[in-house]
């Protein structure tokens, strides 16, 4: 068994982040998003699956090309290598938890983030 707060989780950007080579060698990786109305990511991708679960507010998301409107309650099945994006729309922040099928996270930004491949555990 392994625990940690959430709060001691490294911070970045909008996200405490969660990754699981680090806290026990677990399959997994999140994100913890807690993003103010305009922030999220730019276009990106991974070579591994994501589910994004969305707990509060409402976010714009596109995901290969197709952009639409998500809120509390809705799952996000992002399947690898599928160029996706979101930001928090309306007045109230965007919470979400963002897991990654992966023990580490690899992220390669496509536009608005630094370019290029990052390992970002």
């Amino acid at each position: 068994m392994h625990r940690i707060r959430q709060e001691d989780l490294p911070f970045r950007g909008s996200s405490h982040q969660f990754v699981g080579l680090e806290q026990g060698d677990t399959g997994i990786s999140a994100f913890l998003f807690h993003g103010e109305p305009g922030s999220g990511p730019g276009p990106h991708h991974h070579p591994y699956d994501e589910v994004q679960f969305i707990q509060e507010g409402r976010g714009l998301y596109t995901v290969n090309g197709e952009t639409f409107e998500a809120g509390a309650g809705d799952i996000l099945v992002i399947k690898a290598g599928e160029v996706h994006s979101f930001r928090c729309i309306g007045e109230s922040s965007l919470v979400q938890l963002d897991v990654h099928l992966n023990s580490t996270f690899i992220q390669e930004n496509l536009g608005g983030d630094p370019p290029g491949i990052q390992s970002l555990a």
